[in-house]
Order: C-alpha cells, then structure tokens, then sequence
C-alpha cells in the first residue's frame, strides 16, 4: 500500500472560483502595498498611530507587494500563501498591540489559504475536508 498523496480531479468551476477568491485579497494588499510608497499625511498619521516609524513604510511595501506576487504565480503560490501567512500575522500582531481590531488581517489570510485551496488540487489531496 502507498503512502503517496494521489491529486484528485480539479473541476474547471473550483479553479474559476478559487482565482476570484484568490484575486480579491490579493488585489487589497497590492492596494496597500502601492500606498506604502506614497508620502501622504494619511499614511504617516496611521504609522505613527500604530507606532511603527514612517521610514518602514517603503520597505513593508516592497515586502507586502512580492508576497502577493509570488502568490499569485502558480509554480510559487504555495510560498506566496506560507509569505502573506507570515505577513498578516505580523499586521495581526501590531494591531493587538494597540488594541485595535485585527478581523480583517485574519480574513485575508484565511481568504489567501481557501482561494489556493480551490484552485490547487495538490493542496486539497494534501488537506482534505473529511466528514466524521
């Protein structure tokens, strides 16, 4: 007997389904992202309110925007999902932090993991919905 996890079959709607669920977290960060390289008063008020030093801004940016990239190429979405996972969880933690909601964190990060889940059969082989 083999102990090799077997792919199953892959429905064209799962796939359809799992890239839209994929793209709309997906297009939030590259959002968010974009606006970490704009200079506005906006985003140095809310830095300075969540205690984080403006000069970051750039470079959370950058790592915000090539998370989501490597997300979204397929050959590397596994890594892109396991990136953002770590990403949101440090914006978690600092909304914690200063008591503020983190619901929306959590969200994408649980949006990222069903988007991929969908639309990776791999993956659905490898973590499978089982009833009890």
């Amino acid at each position: 007997m083999s102990t090799d996890v077997q792919p199953v079959a892959n429905p064209k709607w799962m796939v359809w389904v799992g890239w839209i669920i994929s793209m709309l977290p997906a297009a939030m960060l590259l959002f968010s992202g974009s606006m970490k390289f704009m200079s506005s008063p906006e985003l140095s008020q809310g830095f300075r309110d969540l205690g984080w030093d403006e000069k970051l801004a750039f470079a959370l940016g950058i790592v915000e925007i090539s998370c989501t990239v490597i997300y979204l190429i397929p050959p590397t979405a596994v890594l892109g999902a396991i990136l953002v996972t770590g990403y949101m969880g440090g914006a978690i933690a600092t909304h914690v932090r200063v008591g503020e909601p983190f619901y929306i964190q959590a969200a994408l990060g649980v949006a990222f993991w069903a988007g991929l889940w969908l639309r990776d059969c791999r993956l659905r082989a490898l973590l499978p919905f089982r009833s009890v």
